[in-house]
Formats: C-alpha cells, structure tokens, sequence
C-alpha cells in the first residue's frame, strides 16, 4: 500500500470522477486506474464500483478512504515540521465557514495570516454548519466557523464560542404587523416563510420554534444568502427570521420592518470549532491560534 495510491483513493472519492481525480493528481486517467485496481488487489476487496455513468466509493473503500485522509494529514504535518526545523513556512490551511457569518468578519484574520505567511496556500470552504462538522471530523478542513447544533455539540469537536446573536422577525414594510416591536412566533402561524435551505442552523431554529408555537411554518422560498432573503421579504413574498446583524446592517435599504421575536426568543452561536485530539499541521495550528486571539468571546448580541 502506497501513499500516491491512498492520496488517488482520496482524490477519486472526493471527485467521483476518474478523469477529474487524475487532472487533480497531474497524472494520466489510465495511470491512477491502474493504481486503484493494484491497491483493490492489494487489500482483497472491491473499494470502488465502475459503472458507464459514474464512479462510486465502496463501503470498504470509504473505511478506507477515512483512514487515508488521517495518514496523509499526518504525513503533511510532519513534511511541514520539518520544513518548520528549516526555517521555511508552507504548507495549507483549510477553514471553513458558514454562510452566514454576521458581524463576524474573518478576511482581516485571512490577510493578516498571509502577510505574515505568504508562501501557505489558503483555502475557504463554506457550507452549513453539520456539513462543517463532518468536514471537521475527517480533517477536510483543519479549522471552521459555524453554529452548533446538537449533532455538531457531540462528537469530538473542541468549541470556542465567539459569540450569540439575537434573531428577529423580518417583515415587509407594510405587513399588518409591521408596526410591533415583538412578535410572538405563533401570530406568524399562517405566513409564508423564506428560509435558509435544510441543514442551515436558522432553517432548525425556525422549525423548533414554530414547533413549541403549536405549529409547522409554511415554507415558501429557500435561499442560503440573508441578503437575497432579506430582499425577497420586501417584495413581499414571505416573512423570515434572521439574525439582527442581517436583518439592519450596513447598507440594508430594503422596504422591511424588524421587531423582536418572543415566545420563544431565539440565538444563534458563531463558534470556532477544530477536531479535538487532532495535531494540527504547524500552519494550521499557528492559523488556529491566531484565530482564538481574534476572535475571543464576546457573549451576546441583540
């Protein structure tokens, strides 16, 4: 078993492509095929099935495919101590980051990191928060923002909350509740919704809450981007929970009303988050580090 072999596994499993795997590899498609077929030979199992349409991983290939992502983190993070020994700074950081990421702005941490480290390629991954968290667990990333949730509170993540931000009722401006400055989530029990999409932390608070309200929220438009939510509420198609910094922040001129939302209020978290027990590359771990200076705790937001 061959570390180049593990790596194409790897590539081969992320792609789902044998052509796009190969070009990832910056090698021929016949070369990294025969190399899958020697490692399946190797190990004595079929670790992926071949079909006209598309490539698939194997049960089996994807132990395998896991145990591959570790060995290999390892092997880069020892190449970089080593370069470290000697002086030069390389390597990758990969962070990840939720959608919407308020107040929380990490492009200064970013330029700041490549300033002082220029030749460390830097690279950004943004999906929900539970996506996030596998990504986490099978070191895809080496560090995230996101928001925690039950599954994410629970397998083997470290957690440092960066803050929690109140969520309130978007309206459009001439709504028959545009006027209050709260609203109970059961007077919002016969609206149309525009929502983050499923996975997305606001889409389950938004469902939770309407569940303790004695009611399913209706949902209209899904969309994972506050600012086109924010704007289809002041067309008038729907009304929306967001968090405050969205909802009025700078350069929002869409015609909306905001008010509270009480029984029951609701927060979301922004949570800096890293496998716990994981050596971090030096990069990565040097990247983390900066990230928990500047970031710190701030408690809540509203």
């Amino acid at each position: 078993m061959e570390v180049r072999q593990l790596r194409y596994l790897v590539a081969l499993a992320e792609e789902q492509s044998f052509t796009r795997a190969a070009e990832r590899e910056h090698i021929a498609q016949p070369a990294l095929s025969q190399q899958i077929q020697k490692l399946e030979l190797e190990v004595g199992v079929p670790l992926v099935e071949r079909t006209t349409r598309r490539v698939a991983v194997t049960d089996a290939g994807n132990l395998l495919v896991a145990r591959a992502r570790r060995v290999l983190t390892e092997l880069e993070a020892a190449r970089q101590e080593l370069d470290r020994v000697r002086g030069i700074q390389t390597g990758q950081v990969k962070v990840g980051a939720m959608n919407t990421m308020g107040p929380v702005d990490i492009t200064t941490l970013l330029a700041s990191f490549h300033q002082l480290h220029p030749a460390v390629d830097l690279t950004i991954r943004e999906d929900d928060s539970d996506a996030l968290a596998e990504m986490l667990r099978i070191d895809a990333v080496d560090l995230a923002f996101l928001s925690v949730t039950e599954r994410v509170e629970s397998h083997g993540l470290a957690l440092q909350q960066i803050l929690s931000e109140e969520l309130v009722v978007v309206l459009p401006e001439h709504h028959r509740l545009a006027g209050r400055t709260e609203i109970r989530m059961i007077d919002l029990e016969h609206e149309d919704f525009i929502s983050h999409r499923e996975g997305a932390r606001l889409r389950e608070l938004l469902v939770g809450a309407a569940a303790t309200a004695g009611f399913s929220p209706r949902i209209f438009l899904e969309s994972n981007q506050t600012r086109r939510i924010r704007r289809l509420v002041g067309r008038g198609l729907g009304v929306a929970i967001l968090p405050r910094s969205h909802a009025i922040g700078v350069g929002t001129n869409d015609p909306i009303a905001v008010a509270r939302l009480v029984e029951p209020p609701l927060t979301r978290d922004i949570t800096l988050a890293w496998r716990s027990g994981r050596r971090l590359p030096p990069a990565a771990a040097e990247f983390l580090s900066l990230a928990r200076e500047a970031f710190p705790p701030q408690g809540l937001l509203g």
